[in-house]
């Protein structure tokens, strides 16, 4: 009920959709228990390897660096497979492979904390059981990277045309919604199982949860899928666009004669025709074709400055949270610090439509990403505060109330991609976006293995801020290449007067 409170279906157009409404519904409850999924993991996965390896943050490292690395290296094919599949196919093996891989991880954790002496028993036995939980996690990360794409950069564009253009912010905005109600209340829940039962207990309610939802997410999304006509028609065009053609193209034709006639030219034709082979096999490469689409898109800035903000210790990830540890600042108000950010995450994407709908999504971006480097003033100030504690405060303040700026800033960087990235490329450019935040998320870790003694966080602070400037520069740089200006005052006066 509190979920269905907090998720408000999107006010439908005049004109009535061709669809009941209650497939939205089947929508977001089909992406929440996906997310909640994910979410359980994310947060519990640390205090795991924590407690396995209590001497070291070795093997929370490792595992981030595995994740990362993963989504780096396969992100564009994921993004690649995504658009050439159908979408019955997509929805069967994201689901399967994403539940199924959280159920090995989380029976391979009981394992672990079940045979706690098997680093000396039987060190191998050990070493085997964490690179499955390594690889079987990030394997469901990227399950779970195929569904944000399917869901977020296709169903909800498909589903939104043809009505009005406030439809697709609000359906925006709830799926966005979703995502931080998951990352509020699922490590909420987790750490009451953890705190008041226990580790084992929390990996068995893991693997349970998987185990009980994928059957009810395949039947809500299939719900969707054929309940909603665009979506079919869609579909229907990707089988065709990909469907290999019977009759010869003119393209291959030539490329034949052209072969046969080198063929006949000595040796010396020979060893040109395998260097432009080659040549030609790279150029055709996934990843070189995935790159070569995305940096052809109008939004590369933006895409990349939101990437930016991927590279940052100023959120409440693995390495603040152990600093604000060290400083003394007991775990249950790091607990409270990170709900209060995810409740202001959550009000974004309640302020982002209406913001959108009065100066328009581009400028929405601009507004939000420097009210957020506003906000981390507030960190960097903490660094020359001598108290302690007063200077915790400082940062958990600070970073909590940026994540305002963040997440309009995320809705405003997504809906251009949304509208101005091209139907056959959307997918794609989804698959690398993703890719290039998880390669600026793996370089947080390598970043925190480089400066590891907690007295020098504050080079970090500086460092992501500094990223975060820039993110914003770009952003302000893309702004002022299609508007050449940057702030409108009169949509200030238009803003503040209603």
């Amino acid at each position: 009920m509190m979920m269905m409170t907090m998720i408000k279906e999107p006010p439908l157009p005049q004109q009535q959709p061709p669809f009941p409404s209650s497939l939205l519904i089947y929508l977001y409850v089909g992406h929440f228990l996906a997310r909640w999924g994910a979410r359980m993991w994310e947060f519990s996965v640390g205090l795991y390897m924590i407690d396995v390896w209590p001497a070291s943050l070795l093997l929370a490292a490792l595992y981030g660096v595995v994740e990362s690395a993963s989504t780096v290296m396969f992100g564009p094919l994921i993004g690649q497979w995504v658009d050439k599949l159908p979408y019955v196919k997509v929805i069967q093996i994201w689901l399967l492979t994403q539940n199924l891989s959280f159920i090995v991880a989380g029976g391979s954790v009981i394992a672990l904390l079940v045979y706690s002496d098997l680093t000396f028993t039987n060190f191998m036995a050990f070493v085997s059981l964490v690179v499955v939980i390594n690889l079987s996690g990030a394997l469901g990360m990227l399950s779970t990277v195929a569904g944000t794409i399917l869901i977020e950069r296709e169903w909800v564009v498909v589903i939104s045309e043809g009505h009005a253009p406030e439809y697709l912010t609000q359906m925006n905005s709830v799926i966005r919604r979703i995502d931080l109600i998951c990352k509020l209340f699922a490590p909420v829940v987790t750490g009451f199982i953890i705190s008041f039962v226990s580790l084992k207990a929390s990996a068995l309610a893991l693997s349970i949860w998987n185990t009980l939802s994928v059957c009810l997410q395949y039947w809500l999304l299939m719900s969707v899928y054929n309940g909603i006509p665009s979506l079919r028609e869609r579909n229907q065009k990707r089988v065709t666009r990909h469907s290999p053609m019977p009759e010869e193209s003119p393209s291959t034709s030539q490329e034949q004669r052209s072969f046969l006639s080198n063929a006949e030219n000595g040796s010396e034709s020979s060893k040109t025709n395998g260097k432009w082979t080659i040549s030609r096999w790279f150029s055709k490469s996934p990843y070189i074709s995935a790159w070569r689409v995305y940096l052809q898109q109008d939004v590369v800035l933006p895409g990349v400055a939101l990437a930016l903000l991927y590279f940052t210790v100023l959120s409440f990830g693995t390495l603040m949270t152990a600093t604000l540890e060290w400083e003394g600042i007991p775990a249950y108000v790091i607990g409270i610090a990170r709900g209060v950010s995810a409740t202001i995450g959550i009000g974004a994407t309640f302020l982002y439509p209406i913001l959108q709908s009065r100066i328009s999504t581009l400028r929405t971006g601009i507004w939000s990403i420097w009210s957020q480097w506003t906000c981390l003033l507030v960190c960097i100030a903490s660094i020359w505060v001598q108290n302690n504690l007063v200077s915790a405060y400082m940062l958990m303040g600070g970073v909590a109330a940026s994540r305002l700026g963040l997440w309009m800033f995320d809705l405003s960087v997504v809906q251009q991609m949304q509208d101005q990235v091209p139907e056959s490329d959307r997918i794609v450019v989804g698959g690398v976006q993703n890719s290039i935040q998880s390669v600026l998320d793996l370089m947080t870790y390598v970043m925190g293995v480089i400066i590891s003694n907690p007295q020098d966080f504050w080079v970090l602070i500086m460092i992501s801020f500094l990223l975060v400037t820039l993110a914003a520069g770009l952003y302000s740089l893309h702004i002022y290449r299609v508007r050449k200006q940057l702030i409108h005052f009169e949509k200030l006066y238009l803003l503040f007067s209603l």
